[in-house]
């Protein structure tokens, strides 16, 4: 039976879910792994990758599902509880089912969203280790990408401290860097504004090197991006060793393998190409591996868990971030380019509520009660705000694929509100499901389940928006046209310059491009909402990701380091002294 979501705190149900979760041992047996397959880690486990790619490599893949949704309001539309959902239904239709999900990061567990675990009975447990750490990939991301500025910044330092004689002594060349050209910052896993531009090095010769600086969340650290698309460790130390830390003089890149820090930041990272295994609150199995958001980073869980669900179940789903415009389009464009792997079917998330704030609806502000708009039947204000929906079933089906559009259900939605979304989705051509999990679990994700294993056997005319060959510019040309809907592309000229330099460099020629984009509009501006009309999009810089192979345009005023809002998750989030239990989490 599933547990009372309209009673019982997310944290509650996992509290009681998890009296009852399959132990390492008992998920080796359930999932036919090797002893030496499962790594333990407390009530969890992490699963050796290499060892279960090479036992299954002759395994048929199983169908490929990917997760994606509209734009979605400040609060989401629970992506993350559909694709949990989808595994409790497909489940309860007797499949051979898991899925891959990101790490969530303690930027929004500790601000306006709360953790990504899922909610009500679409839940991922052990909820207080997934969302507080996990085994351990945040900080060891972290720890790596710092030690790589702690290179740099040192090296500033004794270069400008020492001659050329002095260095050779301590077996050093001159890297002669551009202080106005670092590329990385650091990286803390908060939302924390006040780091967004920083000086560092202040003090005397021996204080490291003053200059200008800046901190970014850890799940837009390009070793994050390097984890979500690395094929294995020996890939992994490869991309770690070309990243690109800064500039020198003369315009060359200094990288970590410069700075002889790529071996130390792999030993740092050398656990985390290993996915951690957890669970639904109904028991079946959820991997979890790499956690960037959609848009300032890849927005995907893991290339490498993708591999080993697909030769695990018979049903692999995978999630993408945010809105079909920023997640699916990476996950389309760069994560199958590089992984060679086609999906099946896309699932676009839905709510009422969104579509009514499309519509035109009032603002949605995290931590203020929604106005009456979304929690009274407003057919106007939805069947307008449904362009958006069709503009995303647009994108999915740009990419040869068939959608299939779950209605993530309320309880305030009623009976004629869904069935005019059903009857114009189904007019655009996508199959359209309604779904209770957050309500039912399993149960109330049956007809989504249903019309998932339907789409599964479509045929699939997968194919990309744009050759790997068009030269960067083009493709921005085309995403902002083809994905987002604008008028064209306007570059400052210090981005136009910068991708001039790299179209004119042929080491860049494959590298994909990373858009970076708000979620919260298909324009550049989050306050646009719907389908924008007559607008270009600007781009202010490109970042180069040299061990990722990404290029990455910045657009708007869009930033690495999100910002703590006035009313964050972690007010409400404490301990029970008496049991040390974690209470307040989402």
């Amino acid at each position: 039976m599933p547990y009372d979501a309209t009673k019982m705190a997310d944290w509650q149900i996992a509290e009681e879910a998890e009296k009852n979760m399959p132990t390492p041992e008992e998920w080796r047996e359930r999932l036919g792994l090797e002893k030496d397959e499962v790594i333990p880690y407390g009530r969890i486990c992490k699963l050796d990758f290499m060892k279960i790619i090479e036992r299954l490599k002759d395994r048929p893949n199983g169908k490929y599902i990917n997760v994606t949704a509209i734009t979605p309001t400040p609060l989401g539309e629970g992506k993350t509880t559909t694709t949990i959902g989808l595994v409790e239904g497909l489940g309860k239709r007797g499949k051979n089912v898991g899925c891959a999900i990101r790490q969530p990061s303690g930027g929004p567990t500790f601000n306006i969203k709360g953790t990504a675990a899922g909610g009500g009975n679409a839940l991922a447990i052990p909820m207080t280790e997934f969302s507080l750490g996990l085994t351990g990939d945040l900080n060891d991301i972290m720890n790596a990408h710092n030690l790589a500025m702690v290179a740099l910044t040192s090296r500033m330092q004794h270069e400008r401290n020492y001659d050329d004689a002095e260095l050779a002594k301590r077996n050093l060349r001159r890297l002669n860097i551009d202080p106005t050209r670092v590329e990385m910052g650091w990286t803390i896993d908060f939302c924390a504004q006040a780091l967004r531009n920083i000086i560092i090095g202040i003090g005397g010769r021996m204080d490291g090197y003053m200059m200008q600086s800046r901190f970014q969340i850890a799940v837009s650290s390009e070793l994050m991006a390097i984890l979500a698309v690395a094929n294995d460790l020996k890939d992994l130390r490869e991309r770690i060793g070309k990243i690109i830390v800064a500039f020198d003089m003369k315009g060359n890149p200094v990288t970590t393998s410069d700075l002889e820090v790529a071996g130390a930041m792999t030993a740092f990272m050398r656990n985390t190409i290993n996915p951690t295994l957890i669970s639904t609150v109904e028991y079946q199995p959820v991997l979890v591996h790499a956690g960037p958001f959609a848009n300032i980073a890849i927005g995907q869980s893991s290339i490498i868990a993708d591999r080993i669900g697909l030769k695990m179940f018979d049903y692999h789903i995978t999630e993408s971030g945010f809105g079909a415009d920023i997640g699916f389009e990476k996950f389309w464009n760069v994560k199958c380019r590089m992984s060679g792997l086609v999906p099946n079917v896309s699932v676009i998330v839905a709510t009422i509520r969104a579509l009514k704030m499309h519509g035109g609806g009032p603002k949605v502000v995290p931590g203020r009660p929604l106005p009456d708009e979304y929690t009274r039947e407003n057919l106007a204000l939805l069947e307008k705000g449904i362009e958006n929906l069709i503009h995303h079933i647009g994108i999915v089906k740009k990419a040869g694929i068939n959608p299939v559009v779950c209605i993530n259900s309320f309880y305030t939605d009623t009976p004629d509100e869904i069935k005019l979304v059903r009857r114009l989705v189904e007019e655009a051509g996508a199959r359209c499901a309604v779904s209770e999990h957050w309500l039912k679990g399993g149960e109330g994700a049956l007809e989504l389940a249903d019309a998932v294993i339907d789409a599964c056997n479509d045929p699939v005319d997968f194919k990309f928006l744009y050759p790997l060959e068009m030269p960067l510019r083009q493709r921005v040309e085309v995403i902002a046209r083809e994905v987002y809907g604008a008028d064209g592309v306007v570059w400052t000229p210090e981005a136009e310059a910068k991708a001039r330099m790299i179209e004119e460099n042929p080491a860049y020629r494959d590298f994909a491009t990373m858009m970076v984009k708000t979620h919260l509009s298909l324009s550049h501006d989050p306050n646009l909402k719907g389908v924008p009309k007559g607008w270009v999009l600007p781009v202010r810089d490109v970042l180069i990701f040299a061990g990722a192979k990404f290029l990455c345009p910045m657009t708007g005023t869009i930033s690495l380091m999100p910002g703590t809002s006035s009313d964050p998750a972690f007010r409400r989030i404490d301990v029970d002294v008496n049991t040390g239990k974690v209470i307040g989490l989402f």
